[in-house]
């Protein structure tokens, strides 16, 4: 899914290669150990076959200005998926998940601005967008979501 050019148009721009994959696989168990909550594998019911990633990770990303210790969202899904309404189902059930995990009840994802999928994805498991940024150069929109709005 990672070599997938499609998939990685809006992460990264371009496909990743398997060492950075794996990275990103241990990087995934370790916010498990160290925070409390992390990124599951999406599988399509009907088949049982892997269709993703998603859940809630602190990335401490550099950026200005940053999320903190805000647990941030993510998915991504295969392309063969894509439009099938599987990343708004899975994150609506991880948004639940994770709003009875953090005390604050808030929680943030960002987006590039050009992916319009995730971002009614974002829109439909309650984000709203709070500002525009820069990451690494490109830009992004910061959503945010609280249980206390």
């Amino acid at each position: 899914m990672w070599g997938d050019a499609v998939v990685t148009r809006y992460i990264g721009g371009r496909p990743f290669t398997t060492e950075e994959t794996w990275a990103r696989f241990v990087r995934y168990a370790g916010f498990w150990q160290l925070l409390g909550y992390g990124f599951w594998a999406a599988e399509e019911k009907a088949t049982g076959v892997f269709v993703g990633e998603l859940g809630f990770a602190n990335f401490n990303r550099e950026m200005q200005p940053p999320l903190g210790d805000v647990p941030e969202a993510g998915w991504v899904f295969a392309s063969a998926v894509h439009g099938k309404g599987y990343a708004t189902e899975a994150m609506r059930a991880a948004v639940g998940w994770i709003d009875g995990q953090v005390a604050s009840g808030h929680t943030a994802c960002i987006i590039d601005p050009g992916n319009l999928q995730s971002i009614r994805v974002a829109e439909k498991c309650g984000y709203g967008e709070e500002r525009r940024s820069e990451y690494k150069g490109s830009p992004v929109i910061v959503f945010t979501r609280s249980t206390r709005r």
